[in-house]
């Protein structure tokens, strides 16, 4: 079982309420702000009445009811019961426009009146809750009778747009056609494209809608100067070459948008604000403001987490994100594990190392890495002692395509299946990552793909080997708004060279099984063994994961899966002893990912092997 818990959360007490919040989100209770008593408190019962058997329009009503949702708040005065019966209106025609049922009718009364008929000082019997009734008459769902595009929107075509005849007439499907055509335009260089006319008639006695959008692109204007404004303490021009706006390139709205994600991923700024100028250059350029608003520098925090085949950890790590005034950062971190597991000091997992990262570094899209680290490893399968010193640099060839290459030096001491040796290695690694999907943490499409090679030398037995690795993940959404989730992960490598596999450090041998891998095993328990019955890691490996990922609520989903994979002594993998395991899991959505709890059982487990394992974390398991 693994448990993962940060220092950033707590319980909070205010007043008579409780909360409990986690990274920030509270789990249950009630936050300070509701808590507060409000003035001249007055408490409602809501009664919301649709007339309909449409599922989604009643669930789309309901959601914009704010009177249903607040109704546990009391109010401030009985004006105060009005006018959020009055907001609640308009929000409920809204939400009516939206599914185009534009002859809606929304009728509320309160305490059996007519909130048009109210005085303008009304008074309520508050000797209970005051009674309030929705009550709402749908209408018919209106079509697209006729579309017109005018301006510079004349050759678009409607049915592009969700806009063709015939199909439901939604505001919201009309607004975003106009927000297509603005977006269209200023992606062909046009940074003052607008919308000139935006005109919708309902004809009620046929139930269908009229549609005029016109635009005008404006001229075509490359990006200007690029000023900046608000740093501190890292450099304008830094900033400016980071976001890669250069003068003279083309306008896209697509720039913008990456140039503003780059500068916060570099986690130095708070905030960060991309202004168009209002007014091309005398040299027809647009000029632009970067405006960014510094966060703290220096940071620090202290996890721990629990395993039941590992024990207790805890780990600790500083850090400074703007170490010479270009956003490099250096990082200091430690960490002890397999607490509670041994009573032998000598057999916990250390770790402590030093890192540092430059971006920008020679090019605007490179990164310069660096780092030491030494680390004690003691799983099954080998007790490890080693060092690791390695430089190395990445690219980014495009938004989805990276390459990295890296020296690294590592000298190890292993006790292990051929039992106490060392290894003193130089390694080469190279890497190309694509990653198409849309979100890092909880991808519902596209896919990512890896591949790595790792040539390396090991000086004191003259062994040259070389490792080569890759992965392909991919997402395939199912149902309204990506109910049910398909993803597929299959990983796979080679070690050749070396001469027996007991020439190649243990750290750098292929094993399987645990959270990374196949789920239901311990860590690195898939493995080749000696006549011993002792792990000695192998030359190559497969493995594959299969997950369904279905949302239950908004914020809580399960995961059924299954992991399958096998561990080889030759260079190209046997199946003649594939392993897999299968579980399921919950999943809790955060504002930074879903926080996971799998339970996983090996399907056919080792002699003497792991029964089960529990694993957690934060953001999907691959």
């Amino acid at each position: 079982m693994v448990v993962a818990a940060a220092a950033a959360f707590s319980p909070v007490l205010i007043g008579d309420a409780y909360a409990f919040k986690l990274f920030g989100i509270t789990i249950f209770g009630k936050d300070e702000d509701e808590a507060q008593q409000v003035p001249d408190p007055v408490r409602y019962n809501v009664d919301l009445k649709a007339d309909t058997a449409d599922p989604d329009l009643k669930e789309a009503l309901q959601n914009s009811s704010r009177l249903l949702s607040d109704q546990k708040l009391p109010v401030s005065g009985d004006l105060g019961v009005v006018v959020k019966a009055r907001d609640d209106r308009e929000r409920l025609i809204a939400a009516l426009y939206e599914k185009a049922r534009y002859g809606g009718v929304v009728t509320i009364t309160i305490d059996g009146k007519n909130i048009d008929e109210l005085p303008p000082n009304p008074t309520f019997d508050r000797s209970g809750p005051v009674p309030v009734t929705v009550d709402i008459k749908p209408g018919p769902i209106f079509k697209v009778r006729e579309v017109q595009f005018g301006g510079d929107a004349a050759n678009h075509n409607p049915a592009d747009y969700d806009l063709a005849p015939g199909a439901q007439a939604g505001s919201l499907a009309i607004i975003k056609a106009g927000d297509k055509i603005v977006e269209q335009l200023k992606s062909e260089g046009r940074p003052f494209a607008k919308l000139t006319e935006r005109k919708v008639v309902a004809d009620h006695r046929s139930d269908t809608v009229d549609i005029v959008l016109a635009a005008e692109g404006g001229p075509v204007a490359p990006i200007g100067d690029v000023g900046v404004t608000g740093e501190k303490t890292v450099k304008p021009g830094f900033i400016q070459r980071y976001s890669r706006l250069d003068k003279g390139e083309a306008y896209s709205p697509e720039a913008l948008k990456k140039a503003g994600e780059r500068l916060r991923a570099l986690g130095v700024f708070s905030s960060v604000t991309i202004h168009e100028g209002d007014a091309l250059a005398p040299d027809g350029t647009l000029p632009m403001t970067i405006e960014v608003s510094e966060g703290k520098q220096r940071y620090f925090g202290v996890g721990a987490q629990y395993s039941t085949t590992d024990g207790f950890g805890v780990q600790g790590y500083w850090g400074h994100r703007n170490l010479f005034g270009e956003a490099e950062t250096l990082r200091i971190e430690g960490s002890v594990s397999r607490l509670g597991e041994t009573t032998d000091v000598g057999s916990l997992d250390y770790s402590a190392g030093i890192l540092f990262t430059k971006p920008g570094a020679f090019f605007p899209a490179a990164t310069l890495k660096a780092g030491i680290v030494a680390k004690t490893e003691n799983p099954d399968a080998y007790n490890a002692t080693l060092v690791t010193a390695s430089l190395g640099l990445s690219y980014e060839l495009t938004d989805r395509d990276t390459v990295s290459a890296s020296g690294e030096v590592s000298w190890e001491r292993d006790d292990d299946a051929f039992g106490t040796n060392d290894y003193l290695t130089f390694t080469l690694p190279l890497q190309y990552d694509r990653d198409a999907r849309d979100d890092k943490f909880n991808p519902t499409e596209g896919y990512r793909a890896t591949f790595s090679a790792k040539p390396g030398y090991e000086i004191f037995n003259a062994t040259p080997y070389a490792a080569f690795q890759g992965s392909i993940s991919g997402y395939l959404p199912f149902g309204a708004e990506d109910g049910m989730v398909l993803a597929g992960k299959v990983a796979a490598g080679v070690l050749i060279g070396g001469g027996g596999i007991e020439n190649i450090p243990a750290t750098q041998r292929f094993f399987a099984g645990g959270g990374g891998s196949v789920r239901g095993y311990s860590f690195q328990e898939i493995s080749p063994y000696n006549d011993n019955g002792d792990p000695t890691g192998g030359r190559s490996y497969v493995t594959g994961s299969l997950e369904a990922r279905i949302k239950i609520t908004d914020t809580i989903g399960i995961v059924p899966f299954i992991d399958v994979g096998t561990v080889s002594d030759s260079t190209f993998p046997g199946f003649s002893d594939i392993r897999a395991g299968a579980g399921a899991g919950i999943r809790y959505a955060t504002p930074f990912g879903p926080l996971r709890l799998d339970f996983a059982m090996p399907l056919n487990k080792y002699e003497g092997g792991t029964d089960y394992g529990i694993y957690a974390g934060i953001g999907q398991s691959f």
